[in-house]
């Protein structure tokens, strides 16, 4: 009854709550505390691989390079990804939440959406650190020295949240007429622009403009570096050497696609997918928010020698 109450409350176009109902698996209900366990598994991994990644990079001095710390920064950036979600989605699994008020709502979407641009900004960096390692590798030391990287690191967490401040904050002041009912299990700043009532025009044009110079920017950039990798690659004449230069990069190229095949697909059901049910909203959602951060350490595991190496060199010392 106090459920049902609620929702009532959160739909009145009249009401002045300041809380906002989140949505789950609409009609799985009954199954809650079954599709609650593969999350749980998933989140579980996401907080255990990468916090793997970086205790063998923490650990292992050899692994104190470039390419490793860039590698960090993605495992930090993945690992607060599902720190910033896991308490709504597995909240409304366990029938802990039901509802988040405003202000935990907007930060929440700060983090989120601060945390993507983060992800754009270290894969185009470690783009530029493997076309420096390929292509100018006798410079690479001189070029990506440690107080660069302290300086690229501070410019990329700058560029992720500085910029999208001004839209976030001013969240706080609209007026929210329509129904307060989210689209996810956790909050985006479009989901809450598309329940405000009043001028949101600012806020659409400035998010629009922060996506293509940053997110679609990025992915250009990170395109054009693998173009002139490819062009320095098949100029090598040994096919040996070639298919090692290829092999140095195909994690890094799979972790590109696990994260803006996520991002291209939820923007596609948004804009095409209106007719489709609300559960394939809620599950691409959620894939956007969870498949990097659990493939991300799988794949740098697998992929990376040095990183595969160590970890197991780690559960064999456990094991005996």
């Amino acid at each position: 009854n106090y459920l049902r109450s609620r929702m009532i409350a959160l739909v009145s176009p009249n009401m002045n709550s300041s809380s906002f109902l989140l949505t789950g698996f609409s009609g799985l209900e009954q199954q809650y505390p079954w599709i609650s366990v593969p999350f749980s598994t998933i989140y579980a991994v996401v907080l255990l691989g990468n916090c793997l990644v970086l205790y063998v990079i923490w650990t292992e001095p050899s692994l104190h390079q470039p390419m490793f710390y860039f590698l960090a920064m993605l495992a930090i950036t993945d690992l607060c990804m599902g720190l910033s979600t896991v308490n709504t989605v597995q909240g409304i699994l366990l029938g802990l939440i039901q509802e988040i008020s405003l202000d935990s709502c907007i930060t929440q979407a700060y983090f989120i959406h601060g945390l993507s641009f983060m992800e754009s900004s270290v894969l185009l960096t470690m783009a530029f650190d493997w076309y420096i390692a390929i292509c100018n590798p006798l410079r690479y030391s001189s070029i990506l020295t440690n107080s660069r990287i302290t300086k690229i690191g501070l410019t990329i967490l700058g560029r992720s949240f500085f910029f999208i401040t001004p839209p976030i904050i001013r969240l706080k002041y609209f007026y929210y007429c329509r129904p307060h009912i989210l689209s996810h299990s956790f909050c985006l700043h479009q989901d809450l622009l598309r329940l405000a009532c009043s001028d949101v025009r600012f806020n659409s044009y400035y998010a629009l403009m922060l996506v293509i110079c940053t997110l679609l920017l990025d992915a250009v950039l990170i395109l054009f570096s693998y173009v002139l990798i490819l062009k320095s690659v098949l100029a090598i004449a040994s096919r040996e050497e070639q298919r090692k230069s290829f092999q140095t990069c195909i994690s890094h190229i799979c972790a590109v696609l696990v994260f803006y095949i996520p991002i291209i697909s939820l923007t596609m059901v948004h804009r095409f997918g209106k007719h489709l049910s609300p559960v394939v909203h809620v599950l691409m959602g959620n894939i956007y928010i969870l498949f990097p951060p659990l493939m991300n350490p799988i794949i740098y595991s697998v992929k990376i020698q040095q990183i595969h190496s160590r970890i197991l060199r780690l559960f064999s010392l456990k094991i005996c």
